[in-house]
């Protein structure tokens, strides 16, 4: 009986703590993400299509497709790769969503060791 009761318990904690994952309201529109490098704290903004990206950071605007492979989860790859480095595309997943905001994951495809994570702030849509 004990057992029991301490199952219920645990399934009732664990249930009250699960993490929001509205992802199709983040597929589209436009969006701040400010990250720290060193001692500066960097802002980026980018506008979502469900199929292009265009950033613009420092004053420089790139655009990327994307593809996306769930509802949480896309692949994006600059259109006009200046370098080696920008033909890599990023696997991006969004891990949870809050009202206006996500928090995701990101890496080079195929590159597991070296994935990093941001907060995203949707300002319209």
């Amino acid at each position: 009986m004990r057992i029991f009761l301490y199952s219920l318990l645990f399934i009732g904690f664990v249930g009250c703590y699960s993490t929001e994952r509205d992802c199709e309201k983040f597929q589209t529109g436009t969006f701040e993400f400010t990250s720290i490098i060193g001692k500066d704290t960097i802002t980026s903004t980018f506008k979502r299509t469900k199929t292009l990206e265009i950033d613009t950071f420092k004053g420089i605007t790139d655009s990327a497709s994307v593809r996306w492979v769930s509802d949480c989860e896309c692949i994006v790859q600059k259109l006009n790769p200046q370098s080696l480095f920008d033909k890599k595309s990023i696997q991006m997943k969004i891990l949870s969503t809050n009202d206006n905001q996500y928090t995701f994951e990101y890496s080079l495809v195929g590159d597991t060791k070296n994935k990093q994570r941001g907060v995203a702030v949707k300002i319209s849509d």
